[in-house]
Formats: structure tokens, sequence, C-alpha cells
């Protein structure tokens, strides 16, 4: 029988994670202690994915993974013993308290503190990134148990003192300093099987996002409970972790209700502001850097010496006045479109016309006044994973203007984000000749409307495929080189892939014309292949300003040039295109994917 590679066993892990959260989504529960649950954890322990740093190693605690997911996951999940996922109309009136995790865009229900309801509303990625934080969490909760314990089943020394100033916080709430916090972290170290230092650097991390996230609980009673409620668990199956999962939820799943009803916000809003007729410039990106580079400057005109600064350090200069600068949008023909559809999408619309007087940076080359069409600018926030097939499906799709059809005048669809690189480092930039969704037998290829030559010479830059992965958490080294050396991938994001599939479904359907204008850039936010690099390192911060901003100036740029009629999508789409004509899509030839499918690297069954 043929050995299977570290890849091939990776991508197995993958395949095998996914079949079991379906069918554990079909069933309607689970419980992480019993044998379906013992399997995704077989699975997560498998894959061993980069984020997760240490967390084959049984002897220590993987402190960075645990920082980033519980800054992914609702305070207090730790003493949980019911987790529900449903859709959001199920609860949605509910007096429940609504508590949002500090770095992802979910909503979640406080019912109990031992029970919590998890509102899907962004699609299977949302369940495969809820799934695999809890196999993650209960993994590291049954190590810390096992440090509760000697050899003799005595309750250790460490633990007791642990336990002990976990209920004089319960008590007094009095947080501890000095000499006592130092022996505190001391003894959790020995827990956690950490040194001193790295216990104490997510001790920071915990109560720098404690005031954050306006949660009264400390790092210590995070560990206390996670050790805990695995004690408890394994003295009574009534206190077992069960995971359930409504009907009503896999119902939703592929139906793009809320897709729908977002996009429907969309039209009515441009329908109101009498944008309907105007060619509509889509861009996914964040919302700070598009208004922060069209408002920005004449926001601050008065202040020759923020004015005088190069673009990004002006940039650097005004960040803290974002909602300042909101405001001053606002006021200049910016309308902001807060999600209603529970997408948690927000979107911003631009009319180009209203910014015509207003002073630009000088190294900001655009000219409202030079584009004859007045072009529509529509930013919306990043989507999640496979939502942003959802999303974009149903803006593309027509809309009913009475009682008939009318088209999205779409000229340009521009995506911008941040992903992992492959071959540089946290800061440089990635333009996509193609998407291959990983999983599947998926690659889409496209001509870029951005190249090397639209950024500064100083900044790298890498050109080609991208792997669109099912998550942050569901990927490994061997896997991604295995994408690199097989389809000259550069970097990995999660959502490209799926605009892609949706924007050639639109052409397919005659929706948009072939010829519409697609852009994608990422700026690199870490790099899986490195260790200490992953995304559980840590937030760009600072570092991550320039490349977003050098984007985006791209983007606006590229858009402001353009001066192409939308002619009514009608008669033409749906011809066979012409050999050679815009319909062929094109990538340089030192860049073509191999053409091979995603599973020939596998063994013959």
């Amino acid at each position: 029988m043929q050995d299977l590679t570290r890849a091939q066993k990776a991508r197995m892990a993958i395949r095998s994670f996914k079949t079991i959260a379906h069918a554990l989504a079909l069933r309607g529960y689970y419980m992480p202690s019993e044998k379906m649950g013992q399997q995704l954890a077989e699975c997560l322990i498998s894959l061993s994915p980069e984020i997760y740093g240490s967390m084959n190693n049984p002897r220590i605690t993987e402190l960075k993974g645990l920082e980033y997911v519980v800054d992914r996951l609702p305070r207090g999940i730790e003493k949980c013993t019911r987790i529900i996922l449903t859709e959001e109309e199920e609860i949605g009136d509910s007096t429940f308290e609504v508590v949002q995790p500090l770095k992802r865009r979910r909503t979640c229900y406080r019912i109990s503190e031992k029970e919590f309801c998890f509102a899907v509303t962004r699609g299977l990625s949302e369940i495969y990134d809820i799934l695999t934080h809890l196999t993650f969490l209960n993994i590291e909760a049954r190590k810390i148990h096992a440090r509760m314990t000697d050899e003799a089943g005595n309750i250790t020394i460490e633990w007791n003192d642990l336990e002990k100033i976990v209920q004089r916080f319960r008590q007094s709430a009095v947080s501890l300093s000095g000499r006592e916090l130092d022996q505190a972290i001391w003894n959790l170290s020995i827990i956690l099987g950490r040194s001193y230092r790295e216990t104490r650097q997510s001790y920071e991390h915990f109560e720098r996002n404690k005031q954050l996230s306006k949660w009264k609980e400390s790092f210590f009673s995070l560990i206390y409970h996670l050790g805990n409620t695995i004690a408890a668990k394994e003295g009574s199956r009534e206190e077992s972790l069960v995971i359930y999962f409504t009907p009503s939820l896999m119902n939703i799943i592929g139906h793009q209700r809320y897709g729908q009803q977002w996009a429907d916000d969309i039209r009515a809003t441009m329908t109101a502001l009498g944008l309907q007729d105007r060619p509509v410039h889509v861009i996914s990106a964040n919302l700070h850097s598009t208004v922060n580079l069209l408002y920005g400057y004449a926001f601050k005109e008065a202040d020759e010496d923020v004015k005088r600064l190069g673009l990004y350090d002006f940039i650097m200069k005004i960040r803290d006045e974002s909602d300042q600068i909101r405001g001053f949008a606002r006021d200049c023909g910016m309308c902001e479109i807060h999600d209603q559809s529970g997408s948690h999408i927000d979107c911003q619309i631009i009319d180009t016309d209203r910014l015509q007087g207003l002073p630009f940076h000088p190294e900001l080359s655009i000219d409202p006044a030079g584009n004859p069409q007045k072009p529509v600018l529509l930013v919306m926030d990043y989507a999640f994973g496979a939502q942003a097939f959802e999303v974009m499906d149903c803006l593309l799709d027509p809309y009913s203007d009475n009682s008939h059809e009318r088209p999205m005048p779409v000229a340009s669809i521009s995506i911008m984000g941040k992903a992992g690189i492959l071959s540089g480092s946290k800061g440089d930039i990635m333009l996509a000749t193609a998407h291959v969704i990983e999983g599947t037998s998926d690659n889409y290829i496209f001509q870029n409307d951005l190249t090397p030559e639209d950024f500064d010479d100083d900044i790298d830059i890498y050109v080609g495929p991208m792997v669109t992965v099912l998550g942050t958490s569901l990927q490994n080294r061997d896997m991604l080189r295995r994408f690199q050396s097989s389809w000259n991938t550069v970097g990995l994001e999660m959502e490209g892939g799926h605009y892609q599939r949706a924007i050639s479904a639109a052409v397919i359907k005659g929706h948009i014309h072939r010829d519409v204008k697609v852009r994608y850039a990422y700026y690199a936010s870490d790099n899986p292949l490195i260790s200490g690099q992953t995304l559980a390192a840590g937030d760009m911060g600072d570092e991550g300003v320039r490349p977003t901003y050098m984007v985006t100036k791209a983007i606006l740029e590229k858009i402001f040039k353009t001066s192409q009629h939308i002619e009514p999508v009608s008669h033409t789409l749906h011809e066979p295109p012409e050999k050679g004509g815009s319909g062929d899509a094109r990538v340089p030839e030192d860049r073509h994917p191999s053409g091979r499918g995603l599973d020939e690297d596998l063994p013959p069954s």
C-alpha cells in the first residue's frame, strides 16, 4: 500500500473534518467528549494547523493559539455545557444578552452562565470556524485538566493556589499586583508547562482585551474554568458539553436569505439616492481606507503641517480622527448602510460627482471631473469565507423595478484584503492571477486589471495564483507547500475564489458584461510557513498601514481613469466569445497554473 505524504494526510484530515462537521449538523448534536467529537479532534490533531502551534504537544498548553481562539469566541465560553448553533430569526427578538466576540463579527447570545447560542448568518465557513475553535479549546482544556492532579490523583499545590486566586477575585474583584501577581503567574506557568515570560505575556494579552471586551474574568479564571469544566464533565454526564444544531440552521445554508436581503437594502438605497443608472464600482475592503484617502486631505485642509507630510505619514496622522472624517464624508455625499440583514457586512455608497471641488493629497492621482461617467463607489466590508459567493451573487443579480428586471450597472469589482503569503513576508503585496479553492476541483483564471506597475517601486509584489482555504485553522505547512510547488500559489486567503465564482456565474447568466474589470490585491498579514509569523502572532498594527493604503490608492486610481460606457446587458452575453476576444481568460505563461486537479496528488483508492 502506498504511503501518504504529509501533505496528503493534511488534505485527508481536512476532508474528514468537513465530512464529520456536515454529518454532525445533519444529526443535530454532538458531545466533544464522545466518539464523534473525538473524531473531530483527531482530524485537527492530524492536520496540526500552524496557527495552533504546539497543540499536539501534550505537555504544554498552546498559549498563542488560545489567545487567537478566545478573542474570536464570546467571553465566558469556557464555562459552557450547552452551545446551540441556529439561525438569527430563531432568537433575534429575545431579551437574551448579546455578546460580540472581540475579533470576529458574529452574533452570540448568553442564555445563562452555562449556555450560549450562536446565530449563524455567514454560512458554512462560519460553522467550520466555530467548530475548529471549540475543538481546539477542548483539546487544550484536557491538557490543563491533566495538570490538575499528580500521579497519585491528588490535586496539586499549584492548582489549589489557582483556585484560591479565582475564588478571591470572585468575592472581592481585587486584582493582583507586585510580588503576589508574580507568584500567581509563576504557579500558573507550572500548570501550563510554559515559561514564566510566556505566561506573563498571555496574562498581559488577556488583561488588555479584558478592558476592550468589558469582561470581568481574568486569565487565571479562564484557565481554571477550562480545567475545572473537564473535571465536572468526567464526574457527571449531565455536565458534559453538548453542541446542538437546530433544524432551521441547515435549512437556510445555501438559500442566500441573508445575502438577498443585504443586496436588496443596497439597491433600495441607491434608488432612493437616484444613483441606480450610474456605473457602479464595487470594492470589497475595509471601511476606513477609501474614506480616509478621498476625504481626509480636505478634512485637514487648514492644517498646513499635516498637509506637507507624504501620503502614508499623512494617513498615520489622521488615523485617530476616522469618526470625524466619516462625518465630513457624509456631508460630502458619502452614504453609510448599516447592515440589517444579519450578514454583518456594512457598506458605503460614494457619489463621486460630489467629490468635485475637494482637494486630494498630491500623491493621489485622481480627478473626479475627468470621468464623465460620474461613477458610484460601493464599498462593502469584508465577507467571511464562502459567504463571499452568497453576497456577490445576490448583488450582481438583476432586481425588480416597476415589474421588470434591471441589471446592476457594474463597471468593475475590486477585492482587497489581508492574506497569508507563501514567498515573502509581512507587508508585501500579492496580485492574484487565479484562485484555486482548497478541497474541490474548482479553479478560476481571470485577467487582473492590477499590475506591479500600479504600485510603488520600493515594495515587494508577488504575482500568481492564490489558494482559497476553508478557514484560518484548517491548513498546515505541508499542505501549503504542496500548493506552492504544484500550483505556483503565492498566498492564501478565504474569499477570493468565492467572489470569482459569483462573478463568473453572473457573466454566464448574462447579469454583467464579460469585460467588467476585476482587481484582486492582498497585503500580507502573516506567513504561515514561518514559525512565529502566523496569525496567532498578533495583529500587524502600524506595519499594515502602508500596504493597505497603497492597495486602496491603486484601486481608486484605476477606477477614476476608467471611462468606459456601460451598455445594458441584454443580447450579447449569452453568445459564445470569439476566439481571442475579450471573453478569453488569460494569465502570463510563466504564472499559469499547472491545470491538474486538486485531488491528483492523492494515491488511487
